[in-house]
């Protein structure tokens, strides 16, 4: 469409004479403007790859490097110790090439490669650096000698001012754990779980798998270790994500909400506006690799691979696995607003529309009045049902190729496909709304997903806006993790709010341009067949939709800044209330899965931390038991903190326990190697999935000047049939929020009961450091009343 647009520029006028050709000048300026831009981008990102290439050197002490060897030549001083001599005897002697000449060379090669000598030094000592990782293990505020002097050198060899890749080369790589330890791990895990018949039945599973099968597998796994950048990452995506055969609508794709408590314009087109601008700008950053790395501490940096693909991706669906397509640099968004889908060029003259135009591209749409086409309404639908052949239906990817690989249906899909992003304009307001109950649970439902026809689960994240200005996303899991997508939505919402902004009536800020075309309506020739299959997939996911119970909840009687003034990790806190509350819900203690991430290895994504252990157990029970008291409670809960800590941390640093087993079940499954021990490991049931969705470039906003301007984080599904998803984001110093899932058809679920177990959780174990810390005000007191009273004396 973009061709026919431009083409409209050349008018062809034929005569007897012959073609009078008539050139449309505006036309011309667009496609010199165009051409413009894309050679600045070329060469912007050509540069900075060569920054990043060659970091933490830079391209200026490569000129250093050859100046001091060419004033060597000149003072007659040789530091190459005969090198350069070698050099210029090899260079071939041609007759244009001087002495004077071959010398210059000779000492430019030494230089070029003494330069490159010390890049590849400095980047190997900065990688065996970033290996050490005690200083993870240290308790908060206490920094060691050893750790201090280790930070000073990773910082020293930092250099400054890096890019997003920049450290990518001196990322070590995730090590593979020992199969004893483990194994020792995991049965510690399952300890608390498995009454003793049970255990000891577990226990002679992992023995005979660890004496006979183990080794094996492992050097395999050792090998690829060596070879691969991650030997988990490209198996933990193909096998847990694109060869899952089930809906990715709620089982996989998650959401991430707006501001809680602003918003910023109600008018729609505005809003969306501004949020696809700032979208741009991220984008246009990303693909210069402008953004700064993100780097625990403020200097340990975190791998940057998954950011790649978070523009202009799609999950192409498969028969027996999907694939992720990324493509470079596409120039159109889809928009899909009351059942049509429309084309819409982001560029005009070799920039980005403006947030003004965009605003007039969008209201365009929403005043359209024209029917969808015939089967065009819920042909998204699609990618919401079932990717495997079931009875009585027909799998995305073979529906894809029967009715979608030629004529226009292909060319609309196409597009669909090869979008920046894709855009859905709802018309139904959501949004959190404190004097409305339930907001929140509709507003997740919303996001999760929507009429299951109104979001194309398939890309990389669906942006969806509310007629009454309010914003979330969609985001498919495969291509990345939460933290990668949260990164672009906490930048997407502070350039929105603090640095786009609006007018005083609501309108994107700028002037807006009449002249633009109109967004074109994509094509469809839907056959009756296809439109069965449609919604037949339409009639699964909104079974898969009805089934969700969802339930926001707002905590806020205390927050981080008090649970740090008890000396213990907020994470391991919530994670201590959410047994508790599964406890006093379920009656029984369950496996429970919380992710960590692993992004200090080069091409890391997450690792599991298995937050009910027997720690975590034996204080649980103290608060059921009215025979203990606080003081002993109080003392399990700091052990089982402690212990929840390190193994959290143990994830992080690449110890964790389910990876490990993960990629010895599929080496064995390569080998057709039968393990009971680990069939029975990858079969266990989650009944208990927790994240927590982090804050990760608090720079962007100053909460304590803004405090209205926090996120409401995000959620996902449940994962298990009869249990819980929990969510939770930490923002600030006095608010929680948690997102929880379970479903309808399971008897002994219950978001909303659940939530408030959480929440009674919460504040019990917080009256436990109450009690401390008033007896440790009494005891003070009573200490000087004793000392007046010898005074009177």
């Amino acid at each position: 469409m973009a061709e026919a647009h431009q083409a409209v520029g050349f008018q062809f006028t034929v005569r007897p004479d012959g073609v009078d050709l008539k050139l449309s000048q505006e036309v011309i300026k667009n496609i010199y403007l165009s051409g413009v831009t894309a050679w600045k981008k070329r060469a912007i990102r050509f540069k900075n790859g060569v920054l990043a290439g060659v970091y933490p050197a830079s391209p200026s002490s490569w000129l250093i490097v050859v100046i001091v060897m060419m004033s060597s030549l000149y003072i007659h001083l040789d530091p190459s110790l005969g090198m350069i001599d070698t050099i210029k005897e090899i260079l071939p002697h041609s007759g244009y090439l001087s002495v004077q000449t071959r010398a210059v060379l000779s000492a430019m090669l030494f230089a070029t490669g003494l330069w490159l000598f010390f890049i590849y030094l400095l980047r190997y000592t900065l990688k065996a650096l970033l290996s050490y990782h005690g200083w993870i293990f240290e308790s908060h505020g206490k920094m060691s000698t050893s750790t201090k002097v280790w930070l000073s050198l990773v910082k020293m060899l930092s250099g400054r001012r890096p890019l997003l890749y920049s450290f990518q080369a001196s990322l070590p790589r995730l090590p593979v754990p020992s199969v004893d330890e483990t194994i020792q791990r995991y049965l510690q895990s399952v300890r608390p779980l498995l009454d003793g018949a049970q255990y000891k039945q577990m226990e002679t599973l992992a023995y005979e798998f660890k004496e006979s099968k183990a080794a094996r597998l492992q050097r395999y796994l050792i090998l690829k270790s060596w070879w691969a950048t991650n030997y988990v990452s490209d198996w933990w995506e193909e096998y847990i994500y694109l060869r899952g055969r089930s809906p990715i609508m709620v089982n996989s794709n998650f959401y991430i909400m707006d501001l809680l408590y602003v918003t910023p314009t109600h008018r729609q087109a505005a809003r969306a506006g501004n949020v696809v601008h700032a979208m741009l700008q991220y984008r246009r950053k990303l693909e210069r690799g402008e953004h700064a790395p993100l780097r625990a501490l403020g200097t340990v940096p975190m791998c940057s691979t998954q950011m790649e693909r978070m523009f202009n991706t799609t999950r192409l669906p498969g028969v027996e696995t999907d694939i992720v397509q990324h493509l470079m640099d596409r120039k159109h968004l889809i928009v899909y607003h009351k059942g049509r889908f429309f084309q819409l060029w982001l560029y005009t003259g070799g920039r980005h529309l403006l947030p003004s135009e965009l605003e007039t591209q969008f209201q365009r749409i929403l005043n359209d009045t024209s029917e969808p086409q015939p089967g065009e309404l819920k042909l998204a639908a699609l990618t919401a049902g079932n990717r495997h052949v079931q009875t009585h239906s027909v799998p995305w990817a073979r529906a894809r190729m029967k009715y979608f690989s030629q004529g226009v249906n292909k060319m609309s899909l196409d597009a669909i496909e090869s979008a920046a992003f894709f855009l859905a304009l709802d018309d139904e307001p959501e949004g959190y709304d404190p004097a409305k109950a339930k907001s929140l649970d509709s507003y997740a439902k919303s996001l999760l997903h929507g009429r299951c026809y109104d979001r194309w689960f398939d890309k990389s994240f669906t942006l969806i806006s509310y007629p009454n200005g309010k914003m979330g996303v969609n985001v498919e899991h495969s291509w990345a993790d939460a933290p990668i997508a949260g990164h672009m939505w906490e930048y997407v919402l502070a350039t929105d709010c603090f640095h786009l902004g609006y007018t005083e009536e609501g309108h994107c800020k700028g002037d807006v341009n009449r002249g633009l075309p109109f967004p074109a309506r994509l094509q469809w020739q839907i056959q009756k067949e296809c439109q069965e299959v449609i919604e037949t997939s339409y009639l699964t996911a909104k079974q898969i939709a009805d089934d969700v119970d969802f339930h926001g909840y707002l905590f806020t009687e205390f927050g981080k800044g008090q649970i740090k003034r008890c000396r213990t990790s907020p994470d391991a806190f919530i994670q201590l209330a959410l047994q508790l509350a599964q406890f006093r819900d379920q009656g029984v203690f369950c496996l429970t899965y919380e992710s960590s991430m692993t992004r200090m290895f080069r091409d890391g994504r997450t690792e599991t931390v298995r937050s009910c252990t027997s720690e975590a157990v034996a204080f649980v029970r103290a608060m059921e038991d009215k025979s203990a008291t606080n003081v002993q409670r109080l003392a399990l809960f700091r052990k089982a903190a402690e212990t929840h800590q390190n193994m959290y941390r143990m994830a992080m640093t690449g110890s964790g326990i389910d990876r490990h087993l993960f990629c010895l079940y599929i080496v064995s499954k390569y080998f057709g190697i039968d393990s009971p021990f680990l069939t029975k490991v990858l079969s266990e049931p989650w009944r208990l999935s927790t994240s927590q969705t982090p804050q990760q470039q608090l720079n962007l906003v100053d909460i304590n000047k803004f405090p209205k301007y926090v996120g409401a984080g995000g959620g996902f599904g449940p994962v298990a049939d009869d249990g819980y998803g929990v969510s939770y984001i930490i923002v600030g110093e006095n608010l929680i929020t948690f997102h929880i899932s379970s479903k309808f058809s399971s008897s002994n679920t219950d978001s909303c009961r659940f939530g408030q177990h959480i929440q009674k959780a919460m504040t019990d174990i917080q009256a436990l450091f109450k009690l401390e810390n008033n007896k440790k005000e009494v005891e003070p007191a009573k200490h000087v009343q004793l000392e007046n009273g010898k005074k009177h004396s």
